[in-house]
């Protein structure tokens, strides 16, 4: 699909899905690249986490959250779960040909590039790091690296609970083990969700290894996609009242209070929505 374009009166309308709140991320970085457009955001929390359930599942939640977001009228949808991104993206530029989509993928090509020592640890879903398409990708940009994948079950999850919390703590122990133990100096941060605990896995590898994160980068490629110019940056304000809408298919004052907890926004509408699939 190609890239849109907006006439200076028009508001572009970003749609954002996302297993729960790890999206939040996104969001976040979203709000302070594109402050002429306006978001609607959508937690699947009823279905969270993606990372440990089946293809044919992801795909169906992917799909029936697409037709939402585009119900709500909004002109590109930003998939922000690399999960449902290798998982589902393929699939969803199939059955919405017309429509243009942007996927997270872990940032394996500049921690690659980052890399001083060639050795680069990856932090993922086993859902992300089970793909096809993260395999192509750690070919295609780190084949010359050595690249240490740690599946991270239950990390999204203890994160969608609330921080600051202990389960997440002790996750996060087990998990930096392995990769202090192969001694990388980069590491990409594959789940929308881990950015929140960013200084958490940094404080456990050290000063010297280099924590990288996508969201940035999908921020400006969305910008691109809606033919935006680059202006100031803004920010998640009071202002921003009208400019997000967050959807939830759990609970939504507990949407409203992990926004307020992980963005510092307490200003925007939350609705609940349908869990089950159109049929």
């Amino acid at each position: 699909m190609s890239d849109v374009c907006f006439s200076s009166d028009r508001v572009p309308h970003v749609g954002i899905f996302d297993s729960g709140v790890g999206g939040l991320s996104i969001l976040r970085a979203l709000l302070r690249a594109c402050p002429q457009a306006r978001f609607s955001y959508v937690a699947d929390t009823a279905y969270a986490p993606y990372g440990q359930r089946a293809p044919q599942d992801i795909h169906a939640r992917s799909v029936h959250l697409t037709q939402h977001l585009f119900d709500q009228g909004v002109d590109c949808v930003v998939v922000a779960c690399n999960t449902a991104t290798t998982q589902a993206i393929d699939m969803l530029r199939q059955a919405f040909p017309h429509r243009p989509f942007v996927g997270v993928e872990p940032g394996i090509k500049p921690a690659a590039a980052a890399s001083r020592s060639g050795r680069v640890g990856v932090m993922a879903t086993p859902g992300t790091l089970a793909s096809a398409r993260f395999e192509a990708l750690v070919q295609r940009h780190a084949a010359h690296c050595a690249v240490t994948r740690v599946p991270c079950p239950g990390l999204a999850s203890a994160i969608e609970a609330g921080l600051p919390n202990a389960e997440v703590e002790a996750l996060l122990d087990v998990f930096c083990q392995p990769l202090r133990a192969a001694q990388v100096d980069t590491v990409a941060l594959g789940c929308t969700h881990y950015p929140f605990v960013a200084d958490r896995v940094a404080a456990r590898l050290g000063p010297a290894v280099r924590i990288v994160d996508t969201a940035e980068a999908v921020a400006r490629r969305t910008r691109s996609v809606l033919g935006l110019p680059v202006t100031a940056e803004g920010g998640p304000t009071s202002t921003d009242a009208q400019r997000c809408m967050l959807f939830t298919t759990a609970d939504a004052a507990a949407l409203r209070q992990q926004t307020h907890s992980l963005l510092g926004a307490d200003v925007w509408s939350v609705q609940k929505i349908s869990e089950v699939l159109a049929h």
